[in-house]
């Protein structure tokens, strides 16, 4: 099938330029000027066209990548609501055509368990293309060992944590040891960075105190735990020699220890994720509200905002992803009242992180459109195994394609969300921008705000290491 969008502005990283689109079939064709007459003066080409698209004052931008999601994760006796079949379905409204996803290894178990139950949840489910990261909870001779094996099947990076003692912390030497693996086999590791054990000494003595409210979740998860976790593992990264990637940083104490490691020359790499940039701990008041807001790292004091902005605008941040782990409020963030400890931790988000980019940074006058797109897609795709075949709009790369009005506005809410929860972190904000058409590999599966995909569309990708983009 051809399909010819014309009269569009296509961002790219690299640029803009006003040209018409070509796709022929799950691929790109063509980007250039006037293809429609080029089209036209080729042997009857033009009339193998089966669609035009008039894409007048939109932006014709690459499908968006999200790198951190958790569909269907368990957690503090519970489990994430979006399944994989609802969750990518809401990434689609989202403009986003790709996730990343994280497989857990069941502690005491194999990578391979955690791994072929991820692939179970995920295979004939998604609507749009997906990937795994891999949570290492066991790190011995034999997980080490299994982690060259799951680079060569495109399973390339590997999640540990400084936080959660007893269910996914790893402790230093541990840490290390996964990193010298990678040394050897290309993949890479990405960190959660907060000191745990510090933390449950604080969040012990505040609900002694009787502060039990979610409020306290946000208070005793000092930033300074973050910044100091953060220079930890980077500094093991530097030993190892290899690069490290921290994922959901929140606080300038963290970015702080980012931005000093990048200017020695380390390979240091971060994302921030939109909760970050657009709430913060005072969102976190308001009785057991506050429950609605709580994840890790918490939300920080508003002034760490301006601070996360200049680092996405100087390149200390690299990606802007979700974090997407969605728990319904009326049932589960319930099962923390009257102690904040107990509240499962994660926002829904999957849905909302372009157009809230959109809004505020390019919108906002923080971002220009290339940046935006760079964080949202370009950059994903080359840290994470896939450049070259997403992350741009160029001949040869899957057409994964968003016509994106920059001037659309709408409202935010749970009333009107596609994510499989009860309430929205972001309920009545108003933005400007928003996805017309969303191509998944050629196929449109959303247009004028109605689903047009189906359960099944999206393939596992295997995914190659990051190569050159991280040496």
């Amino acid at each position: 099938m051809l399909t010819l969008i014309t009269g569009g502005t296509v961002v790219n990283a690299g640029g803009s330029v006003d040209a018409d689109v070509l796709v022929d079939g799950e691929t790109i064709a063509a980007v250039g000027r006037g293809l429609g007459e080029v089209l036209g003066r080729s042997n009857g080409s033009a009339d193998r066209i089966d669609r035009r698209i008039d894409a007048r004052g939109k932006y014709v931008i690459p499908g968006a990548i999200d790198v951190h999601t958790h569909m269907e994760l368990p957690f503090g006796g519970t489990s994430a609501k979006d399944t994989f079949e609802t969750g990518t379905r809401a990434a689609a409204f989202g403009s986003t055509t790709t996730i990343i996803d994280f497989a857990v290894q069941p502690r005491g178990k194999s990578l391979r368990d955690g791994l072929d139950a991820w692939h179970q949840k995920a295979e004939g489910n998604c609507a749009i293309d997906y990937g795994f990261h891999m949570i290492m909870s066991d790190v011995n001779d034999e997980t080490l060992a299994e982690m060259d094996r799951l680079v060569d099947e495109g399973v390339t990076d590997f999640k540990l944590f400084t936080a959660y003692p007893g269910v996914f912390f790893s402790d230093d030497g541990a840490i290390f040891r996964a990193m010298q693996q990678t040394s050897r086999n290309g993949g890479l590791i990405m960190m959660h960075a907060e000191n745990g054990l510090a933390i449950d000494v604080v969040a012990a003595q505040a609900f002694a105190e009787g502060k039990r409210d979610p409020y306290y979740h946000g208070v005793v998860r000092y930033p300074i735990f973050e910044g100091e976790a953060t220079n930890r593992v980077i500094r093991l990264a530097e030993a190892a020699k290899v690069p490290v990637y921290i994922v959901h940083l929140s606080a300038r104490d963290a970015l702080n220890e980012v931005r000093a490691a990048r200017d020695r020359g380390a390979n240091a790499f971060a994302e921030t994720c939109p909760q970050y940039l657009f709430l913060s701990l005072e969102d976190m008041g308001n009785g057991f509200e506050g429950a609605k807001f709580v994840c890790s790292p918490p939300l920080r004091p508003a002034d760490h905002q301006d601070e996360l902005w200049a680092g996405l605008v100087k390149d200390d941040l690299q990606v802007v992803s979700t974090d997407h782990c969605p728990f319904d409020f009326k049932d589960q963030k319930q099962l923390g009242r009257g102690d904040f400890r107990k509240i499962p931790n994660g926002l829904p988000g999957v849905e909302d992180r372009v157009d809230l980019l959109h809004d505020g940074g390019v919108v906002g006058g923080r971002l220009t459109r290339e940046r935006w797109v760079e964080l949202i897609s370009t950059a994903p795709a080359r840290m994470f195994g896939l450049a070259g075949r997403k992350g741009l709009v160029a001949p040869g790369a899957d057409a994964d394609l968003v016509v994106y009005d920059p001037d659309r506005k709408h409202t935010i809410s749970a009333k009107t969300h596609h994510m499989n929860v009860d309430y929205s972190c972001y309920e009545g904000r108003r933005v400007k921008g928003a996805a017309d058409i969303v191509f998944s590999r050629g196929k449109v599966i959303v247009e004028g705000g109605k689903y047009a995909g189906k359960k099944g569309d999206g393939r596992f990708l295997k995914r190659a290491v990051a190569g050159e983009y991280l040496a």
